[in-house]
């Protein structure tokens, strides 16, 4: 890795010292960059944590690559001066790579590389994370047709496929996709991104396959495909900022502090700003407000805001959001008018509010629906908060609000019909506990946006109710405050009318900000570990349920029996209960009072479990899976070094 630009010296540091090291910066090619990863020519310092980055990153990180978009640059030390980091090759390197003498250390950019190594020059599958944070394997592919269809958003066109290559639906019983032979590539025009840099013997096949006039098509799309995709992985350059050997330990661990923390990209809002400013809009003043006038965001912010407190559930709706709304009516629009002039299939623009779509939203279109959109929002809070979600951090998904939203601007009845409530509700819960909206929700915004409406009127169910199932399993695995399903069955409980164990109140607005309520476990993690009992089993949402900041001081960390005696005798400070009127508080949560009272854990697990399962069945309208067939991945909501532990992959 030689580079040739001038040597350029760092400033004097604020103690008055000259830092003592150089930096050149040179564009590099990634192939070249991660052959150096296969060869052990660069390397990791071994002080940098091991991590595999998600499904959806790396998708989205290919699809920048794809469209020869920059990923972001790169900063790399070189090697034989007095800092002696312990190198370490990028996961999955070969052994080659562990017995190397690496040149460069690569101090940022460790996930990127990894990820484009992995995916491409490996040539084996990828242990990566899914949106539903299950750990599984993967090969991953470029759909060419997608590729090509300048209407689409690239990281639709990028996929991901199991271990077998073959991917299965209905659990396992239908084949959806099957890439397990080269000819099942070519039939379905799926490239494997393994053959990304070196695709003449994949291109040989591809055109023995296809033959006749049919073939002559498919050659043409794979030759549109070579030059306006295949060709960016081949040319695509990446800047490195190299650090000379002269540089201190020090200053390197400073520069790897500084590069590590993060930073706020240039959203589409900001892009948009810059746009509508050439015409004279001031957007930021729009969502912002001015000269003590309140913009949508405050507005929006403080809608449905319960007494005492500043915001509501709409504290963090992005500006991005709304554009998302304007945009998806805009679309639609679009598409409408398309649909007059009798054009169909292809030639039918798509409805979407994706990042493309937001570049393009003419000012006209923000006029026309942005009022539409804030009053769209405003109406999704009332329906939350009806939920009993009440505070932006109980939220299961806040991009689900997007598309709630677009779909309230044009439907209020729904707020206010018991039929149309109950199927809006349904489509709600069945998002929640599909784990739908978790990342690259773009085309699902737009599809519920879409299908939503004409279910409401009577239509079809949408695919987020109809392609929906809840697996029982689950229920033993939500374990994590993030997880949206979590999430969703606290607030469901509440819904459901959940009583207070202690004051018997139900846990509207006012019990819930009042008394300080949040989800407690039922048989107390101290009792648990006393009795042995592993925290992935207490720590399930099956063992948790809401209660009030005063309850669950009393319930402390004994026995059940034990907690549920000194509610029905009382204390000095509280009046004793009705055992009968205690069992009907028990019963609220879906739990048994008798094997509460005994504490059998074992058995109100499988008690409670059964009827929380019945819980989200009702709320979804869909029979949960029970049978045996196992889901794909492994459960990776462990956190820390455990985690870290079973993310890394061995080097082969």
């Amino acid at each position: 890795m030689a580079f040739d630009s001038k040597p350029q010296r760092l400033g004097r540091t604020r103690g008055g010292m000259m830092a003592g090291a150089t930096f050149k910066t040179n564009p590099f090619s990634l192939h070249e960059l991660l052959g150096n990863c296969q060869k052990g020519v660069l390397q990791l310092p071994d002080f940098q944590r091991s991590w595999v980055w998600d499904e959806d990153r790396i998708k989205s990180l290919v699809a920048s690559v794809s469209r020869a978009f920059p990923v972001g640059a790169l900063m790399t030390l070189e090697t034989g001066g007095d800092v002696n980091f312990k190198p370490r090759p990028v996961e999955g390197a070969p052994d080659l790579a562990k017995t190397a003498t690496p040149s460069f250390l690569l101090l940022d950019g460790q996930q990127r590389m990894t990820s484009l190594y992995q995916v491409t020059l490996r040539n084996k599958v990828v242990e990566t994370v899914t949106p539903k944070n299950k750990r599984v394997k993967r090969w991953f592919y470029i759909d060419i047709e997608k590729a090509l269809d300048t209407e689409a958003d690239r990281e639709e066109a990028i996929t991901g496929v199991p271990e077998d290559k073959i991917v299965r639906t209905d659990f396992g019983r239908e084949i959806k996709l099957d890439l397990s032979t080269r000819e099942h590539e070519y039939a379905a025009m799926m490239f494997p991104l393994t053959e990304v840099f070196d695709w003449d013997d994949w291109q040989d096949g591809f055109n023995d396959h296809w033959q006749g006039d049919e073939g002559k098509a498919a050659k043409d799309r794979w030759k549109s495909f070579k030059k306006e995709v295949l060709e960016n992985f081949k040319s695509y350059q990446v800047p490195v900022i190299t650090l000379d050997k002269t540089t201190t330990k020090e200053a390197v661990c400073t520069v790897f502090e500084k590069v590590n923390t993060g930073g706020k990209p240039l959203d589409a809002f900001e892009l948009v700003t810059a746009m509508y400013a050439a015409d004279g809009f001031e957007l930021r003043k729009d969502w912002y407000g001015a000269d003590g006038q309140k913009g949508r965001h405050q507005r929006l912010a403080e809608t449905v805001r319960p007494a005492g407190r500043d915001t509501g559930i709409l504290a963090n709706v992005a500006n991005t959001d709304l554009l998302q709304v304007i945009s998806l009516f805009h679309t639609r629009d679009k598409r409408r008018a398309a649909e007059s002039e009798g054009k169909q299939g292809k030639d039918l623009p798509q409805v979407t509010g994706n990042r493309q779509a937001l570049l393009n939203l003419p000012l006209s279109a923000y006029k026309t629906f942005c009022d539409r959109a804030e009053q769209g929002f405003e109406r999704a809070a009332k329906f939350l908060f009806e939920l009993n979600i009440y505070k932006v951090e109980d939220l299961p998904y806040q991009s689900q609000i997007v598309p709630l939203a677009a779909i309230l601007a044009e439907n209020e009845a729904a707020l206010h019909h018991a039929t149309l409530k109950q199927k809006l509700q349904q489509w709600y819960w069945n998002g929640v506990f599909g784990e739908l909206y978790g990342s690259a929700v773009d085309t699902r915004i737009a599809k519920d946006f879409m299908e939503v409406p004409v279910w409401l009127q009577g239509g079809s169910p949408p695919s987020t109710v109809s392609d929906t199932t809840f697996r029982a399993d689950r229920l033993k695995t939500m374990r994590m405050r993030l997880s949206a399903a979590y999430k969703g069955m606290n607030a469901l409980l509440m819904k459901e009318g959940a009583l207070d164990f202690r004051s018997g109140l139900k846990f509207d607005h006012i019990v819930f900000f009042g008394e300080n309520v949040d989800i407690h476990h039922i048989f107390p993690k101290r009792w648990c570990e006393d009795n042995k009992i592993k925290s992935d089993v207490y720590d399930s949402i099956i063992n948790k349920t809401p209660l009030t900041y005063r309850t669950n001081r009393i319930i402390g960390g004994v026995a059940p029996s034990e907690y549920l005696a000194t509610l029905e005798n009382g204390t000095s400070s509280t009046p004793p209960i009705e055992r009968a009127n205690l069992d009907a508080y028990l019963a609220s949560h879906l739990i048994e009072p008798s094997l509460l009272r005994t504490d059998k854990f074992a058995e109100f697990m499988i008690e409670r479990q059964r009827q929380l399962l019945a819980l989200i069945e009702r709320a979804t309208g869909k029979q949960a899976y029970r049978g045996d067939q196992s889901e794909e991945g492994v459960d990776a909501e462990s956190e820390g070094d455990e985690a870290e532990a079973q993310l890394i992959i061995a080097a082969e």
